[in-house]
This record gives C-alpha cells, structure tokens and sequence, in this order.
C-alpha cells in the first residue's frame, strides 16, 4: 500500500451533517486575488443548478464537477471561499485542495519506504529454465504457491475470463509491458489526474510535465506501483517472466494516483463512479485518501477547518464507494503499512502529508479508533492484511479485529532465517523497463545492477523486467485476484454492460469462505525482530503486536489467507 497504500469486516461510521464551525476563521494565508483550489460535496438531493448558484455566490468556479456523486472541483481567489460555502444550504462540506501552483516540498509517504526496502542478496540471476507448464520465473513466487495460484492449482480449474473487468486504482498501469500488454484493455482505461510539476519555488513534485497538459496517457505509469500491482493480479502465461493470480482476465488503468504517490479526493471519486458506470467488476485501492492517514471529524487536535475537510472526505469517498458497490463493483483496499491495530487508540504524526496551504505541516495527534482511513474502513469494503513467505502476518501490515477481512501475500523481506532484508521474500511481478533505465538500474548489456530487480527474455530481444517490493499493496491485488476468478467462475452475464457480473456480497462471501483460517500466534503479543543496515551496521528493530481473536476470525488474518483453488473448487 502506498503506499500505500491500505473492509464485511469494515468499521461502518456514521457521519453527521457538514455543519461549518462558527469558530473557523478565513484562510490567512491566501493573499487577495491569489487562486486556491477546494473540493466541494454537494448536498444530497439538491439540484445541480442549486449546487452551481451556491458555488458561484461563495466566490468559486466550478472547474471539474462528479454528478453521480455530487463533489466538485472549484477554484476561488475568495479568502473566505469556505466559510461563505458552508452558509450556502445546497452545499454540505468543502475541503481546500492547494494554492495553485504550488505543492509541498516533502518525500513520499513512510509506506513507500516499506515496499522499496532492497535486500541484501543479489537476486538479478533468480528464475533457471521453466518446465513446460510454469512461466520462467514461476519459481520465485512463493506467493502465487501460498495461495495455490500455480499451473497444477487454480489454473487448471480457472485462469480467469476475459470478459472480467479489474480496475486497478493506482498510479498508472505500462499498458506496453510485455506481460501486462496481453491482458490490457486500452479502450477503457482512464487517467483521471493531473500532474503537478513543481510547488511555486521550483522544487520537484510529480516532476516535468512529459505530455500536453501535464496530462499521462492512458497507459502510463512514472511511479512503478499501479504497473506491480496489476502484474499481480493478471500477467498472462506466455512464456516470459512470471504469471499473476488470475492471468486471462481484463486489466483496466483508472489511474487516481500522483507520479509522487499522493491520491487525492476527486479522482478518487471519479475513478470510482466511472468503474461503476463501465462495468469494472473488482477494484483494488491499494492506498489511502491524501492527505490524512486517520479522517476525524471531531479531533480536538484539529482545527474547525481541517475538522470539515477530513468530514468531507469520508463523505465523499463513501458516496462514491455506494455508488460503485450498488453497481456491482467489488472493492478491495490494502490494510496499511503503519504496524497498528485499527480498532485501538493510535497516534498519528504523518498528517497532513500535503499541504493544502503554504507552511502547513504534519502534527502529532491521539487518533481513537472513531477516527476513518479510506477507502479501506468505507462501508463495503474488503480490507487486506500482508503475509510473508512463513505465512505470518508481515511485520510492516496493520492489523485489526473487526478490520481485516483476509490475509494475501504482500512479501516480508526480513522473514527469513537471520532476520534480515531478502528480496527474495518479496513479491516479484512487472517493473516498467523505461523505469530502470531512467534510474540508473541497468549496464549497458541490459542486465539489472540493483538487486530487487530481475529480467527474463524470450529469445534475444523479447525481454521484459520485474521488481521485488513488499507491503499491503501487494498483499490487495492477490485478494483482487482470486475475487476475479471467483467472478469469472460463478458470473453471470451482464445484459445491461456486457461481460460478466456478480453481486459484491456473493464474491465477499466465497473470498472469505474459501481463506485457509489462520490462528494467532503463540504467544498473542508476537514480537518482531528484524535488521537494518545503518552506517555500514546492522541495527536491531523490534515491534510487538498483539492478535486478538479465534482461528476463523482473527485480527491478523481476518477469516484467513485467501486460496485461489479453493475458491474456484466449492
């Protein structure tokens, strides 16, 4: 998970009415006559010319407007935008994205840390001679044989149809790798951000816009996550590199996330509601709604304004996710990388990750467990935590009773025999060869010089890369996975879209009954141990983590990892 990234075990919060805090002030730090950008939520059952006349009479013009779920992007030179929004009654939250043209000047987000983390061993000659019926590297999934994902597993029974859809919510997807191009479907895939190329003192963001408008295309991917994820869920069996967990169904790029790996509130909803409209069967959210981890509505540590915003977004991100569900879209998200139980009191210094206005930072706030990350705590949502190659919950996967649904692989490169970092326990699947070449990662023979990443080729000049990366990000795409074969197994067909359809509650239900349970550890309050290389010295980590709950519900497991052969065989 974004970082990632990061539910019916899914906490269902009730949210109240927007109301805006008399006590909020105008922004201070917008100058007169300088432009911000602000989310808007729109009033449930007011008209859309309402919604435009009270956009207008608070000082904002409507620059991109979601009707199916009624948020819209605005932009206003109003100080006061918010407030005078919030005393319009066909409006019901606002949220204030940033001042045009500038961005923070921060890296990205902690989780990244935890997927990128290389091991030690030299990997890049991994994978030997296939039999006839196992992709090249076939042998270093580890992941795809943990969940019976392999030739004389589920793919016999089911490889998956193509006429399932899988969208795949994430930075972009390199519609032209080789073992993602045979399974892409280009037509429906959409790019629904914008890149922001540097804050307003020339420091980089999402980097030099490379296309008109600072638009992507469709097929595209600077950041590597979106392309690993989707390579999980559905590389092909064609005889180069390795295979994903359903490799004949249909991947379609609804890029929602930054180049930087920010995911922001509108095209989150827009890529929600457009999967719902197109006939997307499974979605995988490996991510959380920037720029807060935790949305709290009420956290005495906030102001009145970044109250609302946080109010704003669960609203939101719900709407949209009701709106997908109720159109038989089944929506899974990765747990999180932070090592918490989501059903206890945490606390939070990562938040705000993005600055909405200049000078804002992240503080340090007590976060209960009332306190919503989404889309992974969003109503009908399958949660996802992350597994190592021993089966046990990785050390880096947030955890939860009553929050996690199921368990999946996700790689946890310190779960070896001396505790430290291994890319061979991390989960292998596709890496964009533009990528490493713009990263220095190649010799010029074109063999990787880093150790997390690998190549196979067919023939002399078919060669296609792959990357070993590790958190819930990864763990979210093998549920999304095996929800496609269970789609494509037991569907019917869509008469209004075409394709196959199933009811989210029917593939939730055999997901979760088809897991292998999984107890807790022994003792419950499991420690972990593992080393990093710091200065030339390995440094000792440790983090306990408590299990609560029975073999067939339990708050590292959920109701246990997810079995592909089992799913499709009952």
């Amino acid at each position: 998970m974004r970082r990632a990234l990061i539910s019916a075990a899914c906490a269902v919060t009730t949210v109240t009415a927007l109301a805006f805090p008399a006590s909020a002030a105008p922004n201070p730090t917008q100058a007169k006559g300088e432009v911000s950008e602000y989310v808007v939520l729109y009033k449930e059952g007011v008209s859309t010319g309402s919604a435009h006349r009270a956009v207008k009479e608070a000082g904002g013009e409507i620059v991109h407007e979601n009707r199916d779920v009624g948020v819209a992007t605005v932009r206003s030179d109003n100080p006061k935008f918010i407030q005078d929004a919030m005393d319009e009654r066909a409006l019901e939250g606002a949220a204030h994205n940033r001042i045009i043209g500038q961005a923070p000047k921060t890296a990205k987000k902690k989780s990244a840390k935890v997927e990128q983390l290389v091991g030690t061993k030299n990997s890049a000659s991994l994978g030997g001679r296939p039999s006839k019926d196992k992709e090249p590297l076939a042998d270093l999934q580890w992941d795809m044989k943990q969940i019976h994902a392999t030739a004389d597993g589920s793919y016999k029974k089911e490889p998956g149809d193509k006429r399932v859809l899988v969208g795949v919510l994430d930075t972009g997807v390199d519609g032209d790798h080789p073992d993602i191009k045979p399974n892409f479907n280009r037509q429906l895939s959409r790019n629904f951000t914008t890149d922001i190329p540097t804050d307003a003192n020339g420091a980089e963001v999402d980097g030099p816009c490379e296309f008109k408008g600072c638009v992507d295309p469709n097929d595209w991917d600077d950041n590597d996550h979106g392309t690993h994820v989707a390579s999980t869920i559905a590389s092909p069996r064609n005889g180069l590199g390795m295979s994903g967990v359903a490799p004949n169904v249909s991947l379609v790029n609804l890029r929602v996330g930054q180049d930087s790996g920010y995911f922001f509130l509108q095209p989150t909803v827009d890529g929600l509601t457009y999967a719902a409209k197109n006939g997307i069967d499974v979605v995988n959210m490996s991510y959380y709604v920037d720029p807060w981890l935790w949305n709290c509505g009420n956290n005495p540590a906030d102001s009145p304004q970044d109250q609302l915003e946080q109010r704003t977004i669960v609203t939101a991100v719900q709407r949209a996710l009701d709106f997908a569900h109720e159109r038989d879209v089944t929506l899974i998200s990765a747990a999180g990388n932070e090592r918490v139980d989501y059903t206890k009191t945490n606390v939070d210094d990562s938040s705000p990750d993005f600055p909405s206005v200049p000078g804002e930072k992240p503080y340090e706030r007590t976060i209960p467990a009332s306190c919503i990350s989404m889309p992974s705590e969003g109503k009908n949502v399958i949660p996802v935590s992350s597994t190592g190659p021993s089966t046990r919950k990785s050390y880096f996967s947030s955890y939860g009773n009553g929050y996690v649904a199921v368990a999946a692989p996700g790689g946890d490169k310190v779960d070896t025999a001396d505790q430290r970092p291994d890319d061979r326990a991390g989960i292998w699947a596709a890496y964009p060869e533009r990528l490493a070449k713009e990263r220095g990662e190649l010799n010029p023979d074109g063999t990787p010089n880093v150790p997390n990443i690998i190549r196979s080729c067919k023939g002399a000049d078919d060669c296609a890369y792959y990357q070993s990366i590790q958190g819930t990000s990864m763990a979210s795409p093998h549920a999304v996975g095996v929800a496609a074969l269970i789609v494509s197994k037991y569907g019917q067909r869509d008469r209004g879209r075409g394709g196959l359809t199933l009811d989210p509650r029917a593939v939730e239900g055999v997901l979760r009954g088809t897991a292998s349970a999984k107890e807790c550890p022994s003792p419950r309050a499991y420690e972990y141990v593992w080393y990093t290389l710091q200065d030339g010295k390995w440094v000792k980590n440790t983090s306990t983590q408590t299990c609560e709950g029975s073999k067939g519900r339990n708050g590292f497991f959920g109701n246990g990892i997810v079995d592909a052969l089992n799913a499709v065989s009952h």
